[in-house]
């Protein structure tokens, strides 16, 4: 892929406008990937940049559609004996979830529904977002876009563009004690998960990051 480094001013309004103006060179569909480590922030950033996007045209064209929805249950996580590392690749159905993206883009006239990600309770809610025809423009965010390995790798090809949230593990270790301690583990299982699933995690990412469009520092 292209590279293009951080450009200036590094705003979500000046991303906005990138993207807009890539969209607009397209009569089809515009699929914009998110990558970034655990708590690098792409939950929020996906969230600003689509508001951003549909203020500035005035109209509900784009939509978040988060890869997060695809985790496996608990209980097939307990089948593989993978609970405890809940977050690793292996833990999420990729297969479901590159058929999605396959689904966005050659079912652009009709409503196509994907599960929702519920941190609340750690589970995901079938069918809990629609993408519809008026969607002309999909912002998924999700940490393995940009893995070199079966089926992540069709993702490269799928969207048009895959950007990449920088981030240091200075930032996202207050951001992971935060998250897994609202979500009842203590200071032990906090630190324990942070070791075995998240700093794992945020290195497999980190080695992906030549592979992406752009890179973004927010």
């Amino acid at each position: 892929m292209k590279q293009d480094k951080v450009a200036t001013p590094n705003t979500v309004e000046h991303w906005s406008l990138i993207l807009i103006d890539a969209t607009e060179a397209s009569s089809q569909r515009y699929l914009l990937g998110l990558v970034g480590a655990p708590a690098a922030g792409k939950s929020t950033f996906a969230a600003q940049l689509v508001d951003a996007v549909n203020e500035r045209l005035g109209a509900p064209v784009a939509v978040v559609v988060p890869m997060d929805g695809f985790h496996y249950s608990n209980q097939e996580l307990d089948r593989r004996e993978l609970r405890a590392l809940k977050g690793i690749p292996a833990t999420f159905d990729a297969q479901g979830f590159v058929d999605l993206v396959k689904d966005l883009k050659s079912r652009q006239n009709e409503s196509v529904f994907c599960p929702l990600f519920d941190r609340s309770i750690e589970a995901s809610i079938e069918n809990g977002i629609e993408i519809a025809p008026h969607h002309k423009i999909i912002v998924s965010e999700g940490n393995y876009l940009l893995l070199d390995e079966e089926p992540w790798r069709q993702l490269s090809e799928l969207f048009n563009e895959i950007w990449f949230i920088d981030s240091t593990i200075e930032t996202l270790m207050p951001r992971l004690l935060e998250r897994h301690k609202a979500g009842g583990r203590n200071e032990s299982e906090t630190r324990a998960k942070i070791e075995s699933t998240d700093l794992p995690n945020a290195k497999l990412i980190e080695s992906s990051k030549e592979r992406a469009n752009r890179i973004i520092d927010i």
